[in-house]
């Protein structure tokens, strides 16, 4: 979806950056991300979009988070989302863009994801053994293939056309979708403080799954929003004014 005039506006406002991800699955080439940050103060805050999204889908949060003192806010356009161009994108590519931006800058205090990106963010923190002030996860996958499968069932595709998907899937990736499950891939420590906002009737990431995914894990905080839904919930004046509570409270 092309960009609305205020989220012109903002990204006209931005430094802008290129970084590369190696996509070991599909092209065997390096593929450009876009990147964006406002600000160059101290404290580094990284938003990941979530699936068939973009950075400037944060413009809400974004907009309240700069006006915190000395602060960096960057935030990208994964492969195949928003202006970075690629014909495929995957929850690999995702995680690698997450990687590669935390590189760059050595050192990020609070790492925010949406969805899929929530996900991503997971898995690169745990890659790179890093531990942030603090992880938010905003409505977070976590499990994958029933995702998947909830999405085509939506557009009518029959179990026998979504048993070629997922044997396609398992052919490229050469990984089965099923193994990408927070249940089992969740390693972080237990001392990294972990905020996970959420919409109980939310039907992308069903509750369910995110209630055994809090119980495995205890030392979560879960804070609970109704009526928002998955996507709305990134925009929320009461999701936004709590990540920017936490923030604060940290850096003051």
């Amino acid at each position: 979806m092309p960009l609305r005039l205020h989220q012109e506006q903002l990204i006209a406002e931005a430094k802008k950056f290129n970084l590369s991800v190696y996509d070991e699955y599909f092209t065997a080439s390096d593929v450009a991300i876009n990147c964006f940050s406002w600000g160059d103060g101290k404290t580094k805050i990284l938003l990941t979009h979530g699936w068939a999204s973009k950075a400037l889908d944060f413009y809400e949060l974004i907009m309240e988070l700069r006006k915190l003192e000395d602060v960096e806010i960057i935030a990208f356009d994964a492969p195949g989302n928003g202006s970075s161009v690629s014909e495929l994108s995957n929850l690999i590519l995702y995680k690698n863009s997450v990687k590669a931006i935390i590189e760059k800058y050595e050192v990020v205090d609070f790492v925010i994801g949406h969805s899929l990106g929530a996900m991503a963010n997971i898995l690169a923190l745990q890659d790179l053994a890093i531990q942030p002030k603090m992880l938010m996860s905003i409505a977070p996958l976590i499990k994958l293939k029933e995702n998947f499968v909830q999405s085509l069932e939506s557009i009518g595709v029959n179990n026998a056309d979504q048993d070629i998907f997922f044997s396609n899937f398992e052919l490229e990736v050469k990984i089965p979708a099923d193994h990408f499950n927070l249940l089992n891939l969740y390693h972080l420590a237990p001392s990294i403080e972990h905020l996970v906002s959420f919409d109980p009737e939310d039907h992308i990431s069903p509750y369910p799954y995110l209630q055994d995914f809090l119980t495995q894990n205890k030392a979560i905080t879960a804070i609970k929003f109704e009526d928002i839904g998955h996507f709305k919930i990134i925009k929320s004046p009461e999701v936004i004014s709590l990540i920017v509570e936490e923030i604060t409270t940290r850096i003051n």
